[in-house]
């Protein structure tokens, strides 16, 4: 338990959800080490929130582990990797549980689900709870985005392949403007754009054009910049602000950086938010 336990220092295990959140975001890095000794990232590129957590800082927790192919390929299949992801937790004295969710419907989306009980962290958790993390895959991707190599350095050195910031950032305002959630607000979508715009990071605008056609979503073409922010300022105007911070306070440990949040404020970031592409 060495390694888990010097993975663990840096989280504040003294209550309950603190030492939930430390051993999700702990099972996501060595998840994430399985699949590189399982040559996963030979055909896969990681992006979504945790990917922005854990490289780039995100002061937020996370939940799932999003996964986008290099290339199409509409047999893939997650199970090959399942054995590799498992030894990797063994190794370090854990069993865990990873299948593959069924899917009902046909979608472009692979999914599988990691689990644990917290009986196996009693060093952490003095509560028996099941802590689980969803892997999902997009199988069928859009073209034209680009990757970099990131460093983990825990369990052990080992290099994932990530999408770049702007297209990270081109796939966040893609969730942002068209994420289906019904009635739900999902605040964390617009914590992470205020992030990205107070970082000072670059959106590629063609990359977020190429998302938004292959989903449907883009019922006029956008040729400019100047089109794309009218669309963000339009979905800033229907955005129920409450909402949104009820949503992201449950993930963030500071929850009074939230009380800034307005529609006034949000049309100010999409103003100083910078685009390429």
């Amino acid at each position: 338990m060495t390694v888990l336990r010097q993975m663990l220092e840096k989280y504040d295990t003294t209550t309950t959800e603190g030492a939930l959140n430390g051993l999700r975001e702990v099972m996501q890095e060595v998840a994430l080490a399985g699949l590189y000794r399982g040559g996963f990232f030979d055909r896969a590129a990681f992006y979504g929130g945790t990917c922005l957590r854990i490289f780039y800082g995100l002061p937020r927790f996370s939940e799932d582990l999003d996964f986008s192919l290099l290339v199409q390929d509409a047999e893939f299949s997650l199970e090959p990797y399942f054995k590799a992801v498992r030894d990797e937790f063994s190794a370090l004295g854990l069993n865990v549980e990873i299948s593959a969710k069924k899917k009902s419907v046909s979608t472009c989306i692979e999914s599988a689900f990691l689990k644990s009980d917290t009986r196996q962290f009693s060093f952490a958790v003095q509560a028996e709870k099941t802590v689980k993390i969803k892997f999902e895959v997009d199988i069928l991707p859009p073209s034209g985005f680009a990757t970099e190599e990131k460093l983990l350095l825990q369990p052990f050195s080992f290099y994932v392949k990530c999408y770049s910031l702007p297209d990270l950032f081109a796939g966040k305002m893609h969730a942002l403007l068209y994420r289906n959630w019904k009635s739900r607000v999902k605040g964390r979508d617009w914590f992470d754009f205020e992030r990205y715009v107070r970082k000072g990071s670059f959106m590629n605008l063609s990359h977020f054009i190429v998302r938004a056609k292959q989903s449907g979503h883009l019922k006029a073409e956008i040729h400019t910049v100047e089109e794309f922010r009218n669309l963000l300022e339009g979905r800033i105007e229907a955005l129920d602000v409450a909402e949104a911070v009820k949503d992201v306070s449950r993930f963030v440990k500071d929850s009074d950086a939230l009380k800034i949040w307005s529609k006034d404020y949000f049309h100010e970031l999409a103003r100083r938010m910078q685009i390429t592409g």
